[in-house]
């Protein structure tokens, strides 16, 4: 029987990019997102009959709690999470921050990532057998951040904290959780902050130092594989974290 995975943010992106590998490598997985368009499209790039679509915004408690019944009543219980969904946020100076842009970012990286954590685990603890494993989408904005990005920065070192503490209480019901951070793949985000796409060269991304650069990206396809291969794991083994980046991105010795 195919083990089930939840998969947010799977419209786009990296969750596009996981969830089809996933359901290449064996599971089920479920397609969570706001737009329904979008999730039906990583559908039909996956194998048939692998996915469901379930639009849902993961900042609203009531929604993501009826993804998670959803997904228990149609396949009888829940292997994997992959907590990603997440949004940059505006790139402003920090003391032109408003309320507005935080509680926006807040909401989906951070509170987003608790709500469906926490229908995760209680899924996982009551279910039998028991267990199942958590992986959170942090960055390498975990660890250092890039200029004008206060809402995305602490709500990634937020997350680090989540996956901590997920993977110290969840021992007792054999819950893994662990946290892959990426750095510059190739995706929307990325080139929404001045990085480049295939085919089209870009203003370049804010530098510590004010200056504009081009920096190195890799394809989402190899963040993808690094998901596949935490998921695949047994329960008794775990990826605390796990860092993939393209070789030549300024991280090591950021600004």
């Amino acid at each position: 029987m195919d083990k089930i995975a939840i998969v947010t943010g799977a419209g786009s992106g990296i969750g596009r990019a996981s969830a089809i590998a996933l359901a290449k490598s064996g599971f089920t997985v479920v397609l969570a997102g706001r737009r329904r368009d979008a999730l039906e499209e990583t559908a039909s790039k996956a194998p048939a009959e692998k996915t469901f679509v379930h639009a849902a915004d993961v900042s609203v408690e009531a929604e993501v709690n009826r993804l998670f019944n959803d997904a228990v009543a149609r396949y009888g219980r829940l292997d994997l999470l992959f907590n990603n969904a997440g949004v940059f946020g505006k790139a402003v100076p920090f003391e032109e921050l408003t309320k507005e842009n935080w509680d926006e970012v807040v909401s989906i990286n951070l509170t987003g990532a608790f709500l469906c954590a926490r229908a995760a685990f209680r899924v996982m603890k009551d279910q039998k057998p028991q267990g199942g494993r958590i992986i959170n989408n942090g960055s390498i904005a975990a660890y250092a951040p890039r200029p004008q990005t206060a809402p995305y920065a602490a709500t990634k070192h937020g997350v680090s904290g989540l996956t901590k503490l997920i993977s110290l209480e969840g021992r007792k019901y054999d819950i893994a959780c662990g946290q892959i951070d990426i750095g510059n793949a190739a995706t929307d985000i990325v080139t929404a902050l001045g990085g480049s796409a295939p085919g089209r060269r870009a203003k370049g991304m804010l530098q510590a130092d004010g200056s504009l650069a081009h920096e190195a990206q890799m394809e989402v396809e190899h963040a993808a594989s690094a998901v596949v291969y935490m998921a695949q794991l047994p329960l008794d083994t775990n990826v605390q974290f796990l860092t993939i980046m393209a070789t030549k991105m300024p991280f090591l010795g950021r600004g």
